[in-house]
């Protein structure tokens, strides 16, 4: 069995990962999920959430905006809209967003149009602030 797996996580604008990597941690349609070398193949959706990846002993952490995950053969693709590593995320600039959202969501109903483009924009200012705070705690 590998001791190590290939990653790539791929934008519609570029390739942000490319690397061998010892585990990884995502989160998908029904919840999070872990992979370690020697995983069977599989494919699954990605919802907003957090990546994280260990490497050398490190683990680094990203924040992904929807996309798709697939395992073959130990070598893992994640192709989604946005990835961001945890030291690049503006955590001022997140909070920023997660007021926003938060005050539009107080005046919407579930039947509003706008309601779930608010929703979403909450959900990813809430992982972006969550995932920024562990580029710190190393």
């Amino acid at each position: 069995m590998a001791e190590k797996m290939k990653l790539e996580i791929v934008t519609p604008y570029k390739k942000v990962v490319d690397m061998e990597v010892e585990e990884v941690t995502a989160t998908g349609k029904l919840g999070e999920f872990g992979v370690l070398p020697g995983h069977a193949p599989f494919l699954t959706s990605l919802r907003i959430g957090e990546l994280a990846y260990k490497y050398d002993g490190k683990v680094e952490h990203m924040a992904l905006n929807w996309g798709y995950f697939e395992i073959r053969d130990d070598k893992i693709i994640v192709l989604v809209e946005t990835a961001e590593a945890a030291e690049e995320i503006d955590v001022e600039r997140a909070k920023a967003a997660l007021g926003r959202a938060e005050e539009k969501l107080k005046h919407l109903t579930e039947e509003d149009k706008q309601f779930k483009v608010y929703e979403a924009a909450l959900e990813r200012a809430m992982i972006r602030v969550q995932v920024a705070g562990k580029a710190f705690r190393r």
